[in-house]
């Protein structure tokens, strides 16, 4: 590979300085902070639900005293956290970066909070930035050319980067290098500009929308799963303990069992049940008192909220249990397509209480036992009679 002359050199860090006046998204202040988007525009169809796995601005100020630090301390996931152990520690003997990270999966489940721990064990600062914010190419220029040698990057939701900045990422993951634009026209030329050895932490929700090439760069994969209940006892306990929450395990388990298998909601049900404990008992969240403040909010047994239930009720009350098509079942309970099949639907059908058909959605059983109503007969044979109704 060629090294740049030093004219060539002044010129491209000149450029890369521009790059980075011209893209005010990714100032230091914001790169300090965790400030970015978590999914499309369809996530403001859920700001208020109790039960959503999305975190709004202040929530994640919250959330930065609660996140563990250590990979010793992060409660579950097994299996990749005994996998990037391996990593980081073959990484640290060795005295180089490690390979790129992807972590993938739903919201809510630690994506964010293991890449923060990935930069706490290398001992290495993390600069954090999402896909969202790098709209061009010289967006990302301005990021990595100002990197040091070890330097943790965290990009979330990788799958939202724009195509110009996805193809320079492919070059710095692998050559690290750069390859900054001088001038415009036709007597413009590209400059590289060699950057620090560097590791990439990506997340995304949505691991299929990524291109072949930018998963193959990555030399680690991780996909996080939806946490047991008994893990998200530990963590409901644990995170009682760092808010000053005085909590019995019978507390801990009511409010785990209807956390959707989420850490995230499982925290933010906590703060909720805390608060009414303080305003109305003693303090002390026991069953009962979880269970009394969750009612108050309309989170269920099983995790269901108002809208989870009335789109439940709607299929098995107005339609007999369907099939009824999308738009039908989101006029019936007086909301966007596009929200009940986003919002509502992937819970239940994780729950078995929704199946998704060709013909349309259809309650399972559990969902007409999950409202306390009977499951209707299953039909007979086609061209024969039900029993007893030939002569009735």
């Amino acid at each position: 590979m060629s090294e740049p002359g030093p004219g060539g050199a002044g010129q491209a860090h000149a450029a890369a300085e521009e790059a980075a006046r011209a893209a005010p998204e990714l100032s230091q202040a914001e790169l300090d902070r965790l400030s970015r988007p978590e999914v499309d525009q369809l996530s403001q169809a859920e700001p208020d639900r109790l039960v959503s796995p999305l975190a709004g601005a202040d929530e994640r100020v919250i959330e930065g005293a609660l996140r563990p630090k250590r990979l010793s301390d992060f409660i579950g996931q097994g299996r990749v956290r005994e996998q990037l152990s391996l990593v980081l520690t073959g990484a640290l003997r060795r005295g180089k970066p490690p390979d790129h990270v992807l972590l993938s999966g739903p919201p809510g489940l630690g994506k964010t909070t293991i890449a923060m721990i990935i930069a706490a064990e290398l001992g290495a600062p993390l600069r954090i930035t999402s896909g969202p914010a790098i709209e061009r190419s010289g967006d990302l220029a301005a990021v990595l050319s100002t990197l040091g040698e070890g330097e943790v990057v965290f990009i979330d939701e990788i799958h939202r980067v724009a195509r110009p900045a996805e193809e320079l990422l492919y070059l710095a993951m692998e050559d690290f290098r750069v390859d900054v634009m001088v001038g415009k026209g036709p007597g413009a030329t590209a400059i590289p500009l060699e950057i620090a050895p560097f590791t990439l932490v990506a997340a995304t929700t949505r691991a299929g929308l990524l291109p072949a090439p930018l998963r193959d760069r990555f030399g680690f994969t991780a996909h996080l799963d939806f946490y047991e209940a008994a893990e998200l006892e530990i963590i409901v306990r644990r995170s009682a303990a760092l808010l000053g929450v005085a909590l019995r395990d019978d507390g801990a388990e009511e409010i785990a069992g209807r956390s959707r298998g989420t850490p995230r909601i499982a925290n933010r049900l906590l703060r909720r049940v805390r608060d009414f404990a303080e305003v109305r008992c003693d303090g002390v969240v026991t069953r009962e008192v979880a269970r009394s403040a969750l009612e108050l909010y309309e989170v269920d047994e099983q995790g269901l909220d108002r809208l989870d239930r009335a789109v439940l009720g709607a299929l098995v009350s107005r339609f007999g249990g369907g099939p009824v098509g999308l738009s039908t079942l989101a006029v019936a309970v007086g909301e966007e397509a596009e929200t009940v099949e986003v919002v509502a639907e992937p819970f239940l059908v994780r729950a078995g209480l929704m199946a998704r058909t060709p013909r349309g959605r259809v309650a399972t059983p559990a969902a007409w036992e999950h409202l306390g109503l009977p499951p209707p007969a299953a039909p007979g044979p086609p061209g024969l009679a039900a029993p007893g109704s030939l002569f009735e």
